[in-house]
């Protein structure tokens, strides 16, 4: 199946100028979401102990692959989300500047980590959630993403971080 084709562009959104990719349209659809979690499950079997999801939507995917896979979650949130004593992470986006956290007793040690969010854009959020797995101990086995905005080129920001990307848009 072409995931492509379950993707809606959005125009100026969340400000002019800006295409977003929504993914809503794609998680609708059964056999895409199932598609997008047994592809990444077949990848990364046996590779990692831990997947960690990017607030919001690296969440579902994350939470499907991690189930699909047997093992453990790992969340990173915008700030004052996470209860407990947490590490800090800020990034740049392609329109305006955040940070991610995360629980400072987020996975073991040693722990192999799968990064999974839905878009990679200029990789200022995964840049900076790589940062926070290599804070807390961590090896991150790769990046996985649905889309990936490959005129941005964030892949460059992650360093030698293998990426997988299911549909880029040049």
């Amino acid at each position: 199946m072409d995931l492509r084709e379950h993707i809606r562009d959005v125009p100026d959104f969340p400000k002019p100028g800006i295409v977003f990719k929504d993914i809503t349209t794609l998680m609708a659809n059964g056999a895409a979401l199932q598609q997008i979690v047994d592809t990444f499950a077949a990848e990364y079997r046996g590779k990692i102990d831990t997947v960690l999801g990017i607030e919001s939507r690296g969440f579902i995917v994350g939470a499907a692959v991690a189930y699909a896979l047997g093992v453990g979650l790992s969340l990173v949130r915008k700030p004052g989300k996470l209860p407990a004593r947490t590490y800090r992470a800020e990034y740049e986006l392609e329109y305006g500047k955040d940070s991610l956290e995360i629980h400072a007793d987020a996975f073991g040690h040693p722990c192999r980590v799968l990064v999974i969010d839905d878009l990679l854009a200029t990789g200022g959020t995964a840049r900076a959630a790589l940062e926070l797995v290599e804070r807390l101990g961590g090896e991150v086995v790769a990046c996985a993403f649905i889309i990936e905005l490959g005129f941005l080129n964030g892949r460059e920001r992650l360093g030698s971080c293998e990426v997988r990307s299911l549909v880029n848009y040049d």
